[in-house]
């Protein structure tokens, strides 16, 4: 069924949807709208405005849908394997001097850790994670989103990965499901970690989310996750000012956000937490 609309102004915006949806129709305090209903033939996930100029749109038609995504997250996980998992910018490219540093960290640690690494299988930070584990010839696998604040949008293709160790989501929260599930430890040999990059909104996002996971015990509680957090050119300095003054309004704790991560201004204090944190040295490759 059809609906067409006259607005006040001389809009005129016409909707065709499927006959068994039901469209709800806002009511305007002191104005006029004036409909008539037509028939038309269904025109699933369209919306017609002004005549013929049809914009396209994906909308979730079925919680089943996120659950499908994310249940291919955990088969993903599970055959490559849990690990070390990157959050960091997608914007930070190879002339920044964070992509080199964290191009060396990803090396590193998963020599270090004799592990998979994970990330968002972006551009930025987290291909510089990507590759590297890659240098180090360790697994790594990606849990991409279609649309990423950089290079590389609205592709669901990965440049160089092979397409079998990388899922591209359509949701977020089936991507943050995978991202957590990749770090989480089941047995006390596995050697995982969360790593956070500097970055912006999607980053702190992220991080803040897992953050929350480990001071709730829902992560990490029986076998504890590593979380560092990489202070480069104190890039997240004022973000941990803001943290202390939580504590003067009360809404923090003393000490209690340092008891979930270690802060880490260098790659060789992160490497030397980590051989610490799994009683490894620095020359051990597992």
């Amino acid at each position: 069924m059809g609906f067409s609309l006259a607005g006040p102004l001389g809009v005129h915006v016409s909707l065709k949807i499927p006959l068994h949806r039901t469209v709800k129709i806002p009511t305007f305090s002191e104005k006029r709208v004036n409909f008539k209903l037509t028939k038309a033939e269904p025109q699933p996930g369209r919306f017609c405005c002004c005549k013929l100029d049809y914009v396209e749109f994906e909308e979730r038609t079925s919680p089943n849908e996120v659950k499908q995504e994310i249940e291919q997250c955990y088969e993903l996980i599970h055959r490559i394997g849990r690990g070390v998992v990157y959050l960091g910018s997608s914007r930070m490219g190879p002339n920044h001097p964070h992509y080199t540093q964290a191009l060396e960290l990803g090396r590193e640690v998963a020599t270090l850790l004799d592990c998979a690494s994970w990330s968002g299988a972006g551009p930025g930070l987290m291909d510089a994670a990507t590759k590297g584990a890659l240098q180090a010839g360790k697994p790594v696998g990606g849990l991409k989103i279609g649309k990423e604040a950089g290079e590389w949008v609205a592709t669901a293709f990965h440049p160089y990965l092979p397409s079998e160790t990388y899922l591209t989501c359509r949701f977020f929260s089936a991507r943050k499901h995978g991202l957590v599930d990749a770090a989480v430890r089941s047995s006390s040999s596995d050697r995982t970690a969360v790593i956070a990059l500097p970055g912006g909104i999607g980053t702190l996002d992220e991080v803040f989310e897992i953050l929350a996971l480990i001071q709730l015990e829902r992560i990490g509680s029986l076998l504890p996750v590593p979380f560092l957090l990489m202070n480069y050119d104190s890039f997240y300095s004022k973000l941990l000012d803001f943290l202390d003054d939580c504590k003067d309004w009360g809404t923090l704790s003393d000490g209690e956000v340092a008891s979930l991560w270690k802060v880490c201004d260098s790659n060789s204090e992160a490497l030397a937490y980590l051989a610490d944190f799994y009683d490894l040295s620095h020359g051990d490759q597992g």
